[in-house]
């Protein structure tokens, strides 16, 4: 048996409770992961009370609302532990595993398949698995992958170049504070756009500048981008044109069905145009990551940590408005 924080019905953080669930068995091709730390992520969030978003609410189009719906349930949660990033050890490997050995530290990510928030998991050694950083303690590597694989995946999309000048909102979330050091590290000059309380978390990563949007409005200061990267759809292509060059783009991470029209339509016509896309993470990406990790240019900045017991408080922490860097949990010592 193994601890474990899970949830049988939608809510409030209150749902989450400690309790013990059979240990995983891995199998042949698998690695059993004995978890150090994992994180409080949107997708925490979303998944713990997902009945409450409604199509309107819904981060895509409409027509994935339905399969999301009915992958993590429609009255009662089908997935009962959450947790979508992982830092620990491995503790036993399959016989046909040969790229990990016990022993080894490790940190991944299991995407909308969570089960992070307990002492023990399985990941197929061909998964978003790899060696944890060096440099990092488990609980900063924990927060790296999501924000990291997702920022790297649509920055590539778009194919930053050195010298382009990219502004990013929503600069201190996840996936934005993960782009700020990615757009850097490309090479481009950044400007990252968030509230007041998040201004010198996002310097701090690199930013060349930094607004308060509720002091500054950036389409009104003159500037022009190659690039404007909104991270949760906080603007419009119509605010953003005019504050883009003759061929920058406006990319959506999260984006409904006008958008998608506005792409195909600026698509045909030439100039600054709409790009909506979704992250397609790949295995070698995580190493990516690690390296640059390791080589210092990539770091994760962690506001509060919390032990496993008290994954309900840092639910209520992680959605309060103003915090500075990421929630991290402490699942074993």
């Amino acid at each position: 048996m193994m601890k474990a924080i899970a949830y049988t019905e939608y809510g409030s953080p209150e749902v989450l409770h400690l309790t013990e669930v059979t240990k995983p068995a891995h199998k042949d091709n698998e690695i059993l992961i004995r978890v150090r730390a994992t994180s409080i992520t949107v997708g925490d969030l979303w998944a713990r009370n997902f009945k409450a978003v409604s199509p309107r609410d819904f981060s895509m189009p409409l027509p994935l609302w339905l399969p999301s719906r009915m992958f993590f349930g429609f009255i009662k949660p089908r997935i009962n532990i959450l947790g979508s990033e992982f830092a620990g050890d491995v503790e036993e490997v399959g016989r046909d595993v040969t790229r990990f050995k016990a022993g080894d530290a490790v940190f991944g990510y299991r995407g909308q398949n969570m089960g992070a928030n307990a002492e023990y998991l399985c990941m197929s050694e061909d998964g978003m698995v790899t060696i944890k950083p060096i440099n990092m303690t488990y609980e900063e590597a924990a927060t790296v992958p999501y924000g990291a694989l997702t920022a790297l995946s649509l920055l590539r999309k778009v194919n930053v170049q050195a010298g382009q000048k990219v502004l990013i909102l929503g600069a201190s979330g996840g996936i934005g504070s993960a782009a700020v050091q990615l757009a850097k590290h490309f090479g481009a000059e950044v400007t990252g756009v968030c509230s007041v309380a998040g201004l010198d978390f996002v310097k701090s990563l690199g930013a060349d500048k930094v607004i308060d949007y509720v002091k500054e409005d950036f389409a009104q200061n003159g500037e022009t981008y190659d690039l404007i990267f909104d991270i949760m759809r906080k603007s419009s292509f119509a605010q953003c044109k005019d504050s883009l060059k003759p061929n920058g783009i406006y990319l959506l991470a999260s984006f409904k069905m006008i958008q998608l029209f506005q792409m195909l339509w600026t698509s045909m016509r030439g100039g600054a145009r709409v790009v909506c896309a979704l992250s397609a993470e790949k295995p070698g990406d995580l190493d990516f990551i690690r390296e640059l990790v390791e080589a210092g240019k990539f770091r994760s900045i962690i506001d509060k940590c919390y032990p496993l017991e008290q994954t309900a408080e840092a639910h209520r922490y992680a959605e309060t408005v103003g915090k500075k860097g990421k929630v991290a949990i402490t699942v074993s010592v």
